[in-house]
C-alpha cells in the first residue's frame, strides 16, 4: 500500500511539472593518445626517456582540425601548464595559452601575453571547446583556437611558424606564479602546425649522460680503469 502511494505521488509531481533535482551529465576527460604522435598530430615530450602524456614532466600535442588547431597539454604540477608562441627563444612579447587549476578544483584555459618576464592576462581569449582535469597531481587540458586571427599583437597567426615555449608551475588561488624551473624548455627550431613530429627533450636529470662529450668522457674513464696505471 505504501509503495502504491509513493508511486502515485511520483506520477502526480511528474505530471504537474515539479522540478525533480537531477545531476547534469558529466563527460569524462578523454585520455591523451600518444600513439598518434608524429602521425596525426605533433608532440613534444620533456622528461624521462620513453615518457608519455601521463608521466612526462611536460607534454604538448597539436593537430589541425578544420580552421582550428587543437592543443593538449599536461604537466606534473598542481598549478598550471602553458605553451607560448614566440618569434625567438626568449620570454617576452609572447602569446601564451595556459591551463590553470583553481581553488575549486576546476581547470580553466586562460590567455596571457608576456611583458618581459611577467605574464599579463588578456581578456580576449581565442580558446574554445575547452576541457581540463586535475588528477594524480597533474594538470591536463585540451582546447582549440583558430589558425587565422585578425592581426593583433597579443594573438599570433598559427599558420606561421613560431618557437614554442614550454612552462609549468604552481598557482595561488587560481593565479599563476613563477614557473618550476629557471630555464624552461624551448623548441629547438620553429614549429609548423602543418608538420607533425614526435620530439623528445630529456629533462635536466637525464641530460648529463646523454651529451656526446659526457659519453666520450665515460668511455675514456672506463678504458683508463680497465688498462690500469703503469
Amino acid at each position: 500500500f505504501l509503495f502504491l502511494v509513493f508511486y502515485l505521488v511520483v506520477i502526480y509531481f511528474d505530471y504537474t511539472g515539479y522540478p525533480f533535482p537531477t545531476a547534469p551529465p558529466v563527460d569524462p576527460f578523454a585520455k591523451i593518445k600518444v600513439d598518434d604522435c608524429g602521425k596525426t598530430k605533433g608532440c613534444f615530450r620533456y622528461g624521462k626517456p620513453g615518457c608519455n602524456a601521463e608521466t612526462c614532466d611536460y607534454f604538448l600535442s597539436y593537430r589541425r582540425i578544420g580552421a582550428d588547431v587543437e592543443f593538449e597539454l599536461s604537466a606534473d604540477t598542481d598549478g598550471w601548464v602553458a605553451v607560448g608562441f614566440s618569434s625567438d627563444k626568449k620570454m617576452g612579447g609572447d602569446d601564451v595559452m595556459a591551463c590553470v587549476h583553481d581553488d575549486n578544483g576546476r581547470v580553466r584555459i586562460q590567455h596571457f601575453y608576456n611583458v618581459g618576464q611577467w605574464a599579463k592576462e588578456i581578456q580576449r581569449n581565442p580558446a574554445r571547446d575547452e576541457e581540463g582535469v586535475f588528477e594524480n597531481n597533474r594538470v591536463t587540458c585540451r582546447f582549440k583556437r583558430p589558425v587565422y586571427v585578425p592581426r593583433e599583437e597579443t594573438i599570433v597567426d598559427l599558420h606561421l611558424s613560431w618557437y614554442y615555449l614550454f612552462a609549468w608551475g604552481p598557482a595561488i588561488q587560481g593565479s599563476i606564479t613563477r614557473h618550476d624551473i629557471d630555464s624552461p624548455p624551448v623548441s629547438e627550431r620553429v614549429v609548423s602546425i602543418y608538420k607533425y613530429e614526435d620530439i623528445f627533450m630529456p629533462s635536466a636529470a637525464y641530460q648529463t649522460f646523454s651529451s656526446p662529450f659526457c659519453l666520450l668522457l665515460i668511455v675514456a674513464l672506463t678504458f683508463y680503469l680497465l688498462m690500469g696505471t703503469p
